[in-house]
């Protein structure tokens, strides 16, 4: 695979950084505001239809927001966005697919059978 060229690195360093100031920024009003923050994370929750689900309840998953396992959690899924785009005319990304087998391999392997 090789080393990814070096803007990539100055933009997943730049995504660090975005996500460990939000889950700080999180965390800090989390403790300071628990009663407000839980509100906004129940209307986020109605758009997508989460808090609708009755088997979730808000006091198993409001607490791991802004967690550490959150933190890592986010950042991987910004991370494997920024090697997913690309530009018009330049390649498209390699991502990673799992066969119906379980078998994990790229695309390319997966399109030459």
């Amino acid at each position: 695979m090789g080393l990814p060229p070096p803007g990539l690195w100055l933009k997943r360093l730049w995504v660090l950084f975005q996500v460990a100031l939000h889950v700080a920024i999180g965390k800090v009003l989390l403790t300071l505001f628990p009663r407000r923050v839980k509100q906004n994370i129940l209307a986020m929750g109605e758009k997508t239809g989460m808090t609708r689900n009755p088997r979730f309840s808000h006091e198993n998953w409001i607490p791991t927001f802004f967690s550490a396992q959150y933190f890592w959690f986010i950042l991987k899924v910004r991370w494997q966005r920024l090697e997913d785009m690309t530009e018009q005319g330049g390649l498209a990304p390699n991502c990673p697919v799992v066969r119906l087998s379980g078998e994990r391999c790229s695309i390319w392997d997966f399109m030459q059978g």
